[in-house]
């Protein structure tokens, strides 16, 4: 996915947190990137490193479409969600796949349907590549 990366600041531990905007919202998630990129766009694969709770982290869309946002101290990722053959659960994002580790298997029928996932800012981490 492409990303603009508006800011990057360090906090205490050595983490990186990065100010992001998407053609379909923006939020700040863990930088795993150079600490002294430059600001601008880059095309970034990302991870979410918590696992999904269906009725915790997880629930059905308010809304259809994909979407960030912000959500306190926490981050929304609104996508369709989907399962490999093996059980690991997939969001697309836009066309961005991000792949799950889910606690549970999904409740039936949720599989193809817009979800929203609720995950710490931390737990999500932005790693840029070229193409």
């Amino acid at each position: 996915m492409l990303v603009e990366v508006e800011k990057i600041a360090k906090f205490p531990g050595n983490r990186l947190l990065a100010q992001v905007n998407t053609a379909i919202g923006g939020t700040a998630v863990r930088w795993c990137g150079d600490p002294a990129a430059e600001l601008g766009d880059y095309h970034v694969e990302w991870t979410v490193d918590e696992e999904i709770f269906w009725g915790r982290n997880a629930k059905p869309a308010v809304g259809a479409g994909p979407e960030i946002r912000p959500g306190g101290h926490c981050v929304v990722l609104r996508g369709r969600l989907s399962l490999a053959g093996d059980g690991v659960g997939m969001l697309d994002l836009d066309g961005t796949v991000i792949l799950l580790d889910l606690a549970d298997p999904l409740p039936d029928g949720v599989g193809g349907t817009w979800v929203e996932l609720y995950v710490e800012r931390e737990n999500i981490a932005l790693y840029p590549y070229e193409l």
